[in-house]
């Protein structure tokens, strides 16, 4: 079977000097590119240009170019869509496929949504519908994340006690990290979250507020606890992730995310991860000669050149998987509940400072604690 995958959000081409975002259309298109069983067939962008721009790059039909979703989902008829747009707008637009009764499968950037009850409505919907909703927590797939869960189950530093990691915002960055720590911990519960942020500075990015600095506190049901540090106080937990076990640590270094172990007190010992890094897989400088040479080849030719020259992308791999997870009917790694899962500490984090104090999950709340606060005056901005 042939999949037709149809993007909602092209943004501008990422190769232009002029363009201000990351333009994740970009991204996704060649992870479908690359599997036999899907076909780039439709895109949509409010800004005409934008849409039409991506369409020259990734073959898509003039006649299949739109500015209004709704009208490419009723005459494309597509069986995935990749939805690239700011948060802000997830929630209707994910909403708004599902209940069109066209569509198999949507995957939708991160972080999920704006608030919590549009992230818990985007799901219920999604799954009242029969639809396969995915979030592009790639981050998961990449090997040093991969070989650090590898490390945990043989027991190599003894049962894990707790989990740490900074990043630049516990939401537009800080999302992924939630994700890979309840990856590490197979997605055990968490009972409580408590956390104090500074917002003194605005700070928005992709058109939300995320705080300046964090720090938060969390305890999964199984035992284990967790410690995230953001903006300022980055470096506060020293390396960009940290598994403590009871007989040894795992380490992820903040800058070329170097993977380390070290048990029973003995020296580091660093872990090979290819090409890739916390981010990215990051090719030496040979295969990148030789990549931008091939894209100089013609279009078929130039993509098999170039996937073999260079390891696949998070979001390539990412979308191999949910792909996968589609065809077989099974459940995907980056699915709605495993989504809410990690948006949950967020909104649960900024809830907690909102409050002064601990709060208990699951989160009773409906709104963006943040943006509400902010509303209110009751942050120095």
């Amino acid at each position: 079977m042939t999949y037709t995958v149809a993007f909602i959000g092209t943004g501008p081409d990422p190769k232009n000097p002029s363009t201000d975002g990351f333009a994740m259309a970009y991204r996704h298109a060649p992870g479908y590119q690359r599997l036999d069983d899907c076909e780039l067939v439709a895109c949509a962008d409010v800004v005409p240009e934008n849409a039409q721009a991506f369409a020259r790059i990734h073959d898509i039909p003039p006649g299949h170019v739109y500015t209004d979703y709704e009208e490419m989902l009723s005459e494309i008829r597509p069986d995935i869509v990749s939805i690239c747009t700011p948060p802000a707008i997830h929630a209707d637009l994910v909403i708004g496929t599902a209940r069109s009764g066209v569509v198999q499968a949507i995957h939708c950037e991160k972080p999920m949504a704006l608030t919590w009850g549009d992230a818990r409505e985007m799901a219920r919907v999604c799954e009242e519908e029969g639809v396969q909703l995915t979030i592009n927590h790639q981050k998961r797939f990449g090997n040093p994340v991969r070989q650090a869960k590898t490390l945990i189950d043989r027991g190599t530093v003894g049962d894990v006690e707790r989990l740490e990691f900074s990043a630049e915002t516990l939401y537009d960055m800080g999302t992924h990290f939630f994700d890979i720590c309840n990856y590490l911990n197979d997605g055990s519960p968490v009972e409580w979250v408590l956390a104090n942020i500074d917002y003194t500075e605005e700070n928005v990015l992709f058109g939300t507020h995320n705080e300046n600095q964090a720090i938060a506190q969390w305890r999964y049901a199984n035992g284990v606890s967790g410690l995230a540090s953001t903006g300022r106080a980055a470096d506060f937990v020293g390396c960009q992730l940290r598994v403590v076990g009871a007989e040894g640590v795992i380490e992820l270094g903040a800058d070329e995310a170097e993977l380390r172990y070290r048990a029973d007190g003995s020296d580091w010992t660093v872990v090979d991860t290819g090409l890739d890094t916390v981010h990215k897989p990051m090719p030496g400088r040979v295969r990148s000669g030789l990549s931008t040479v091939a894209s100089k080849l013609p279009t078929t030719l130039s993509a098999r050149v170039t996937d073999r020259l260079s390891t696949t992308s998070y979001e390539e791999r990412a979308i191999e998987e949910l792909v996968t997870a589609l065809e077989a009917g099974t459940e995907s790694e980056l699915s709605a509940d495993n989504a809410l899962a990690a948006e949950e500490l967020i909104f649960a984090s900024w809830e907690s400072a909102r409050r002064r104090g601990r709060v208990d999950l699951p989160l009773d709340i409906e709104d963006n604690p943040l943006e509400s606060m902010v509303e209110a005056g009751d942050l120095l901005v």
